[in-house]
């Protein structure tokens, strides 16, 4: 328990930390594409996680990064839409059994294509929230939605990947 809290605040730091001095400074395809990783704070917490932690959880994180962008609350509102549709989206797409005690919702533990529809749902949510909070209009809509969708395949990349990197990091412990 205190290990999984542990690794909990530990990857909060590193992420945000991560996003905010290196991630906020990538533009993909002339700033269409931006990678927003530190979503995977909120992706990764225990399934057991009480809502309303979850909800200070998205807004902690969320003005953490508000802080390093310099912007007013856009990503904390982003965040806390993404950890308050989270408890639906794991009961919408739960396994026929429900989930086991302990499981985490990773690649490792339940697989692939669960992890594949429960991140991109997420994180489209959140990236479509997030980039028409941002320009706080419709006019442009075609060029905001093209940065949704290449945004979220870009942060959903690197979520598979930083996913694939923890588990071959776990596992090369244990041997």
């Amino acid at each position: 328990m205190l290990n999984d809290i542990l690794g909990n605040i530990g990857r909060f730091v590193v992420l945000i930390l991560f996003q905010g001095i290196i991630l906020n400074d990538v533009n993909w395809l002339d700033g269409m594409a931006i990678p927003y990783l530190y979503v995977v704070i909120l992706l990764m917490l225990p399934l057991e996680t009480p809502r309303w932690l979850e909800l200070i959880i998205g807004l902690v994180t969320g003005l953490s990064i508000d802080m390093f962008t310099n912007t007013l609350g856009i990503h904390a509102s982003a965040c806390v839409l993404l950890a308050y549709v989270r408890p639906l989206m794991l009961k919408a797409i739960a396994p026929r059994d429900g989930y086991e005690f302990g499981q985490r919702p990773t690649i490792q533990d339940l697989g692939l294509s669960w992890y594949l529809k429960y991140a991109t749902v997420l994180i489209l949510i959140h990236h479509t929230w997030l980039f028409y909070i941002e320009v706080y209009s419709f006019s442009g809509f075609f060029t905001t939605f093209a940065r949704v969708i290449l945004s979220t395949l870009f942060t959903l990349s690197l979520a598979i990947l930083s996913q694939y990197l923890i588990s071959s990091r776990r596992s090369s412990r244990i041997i």
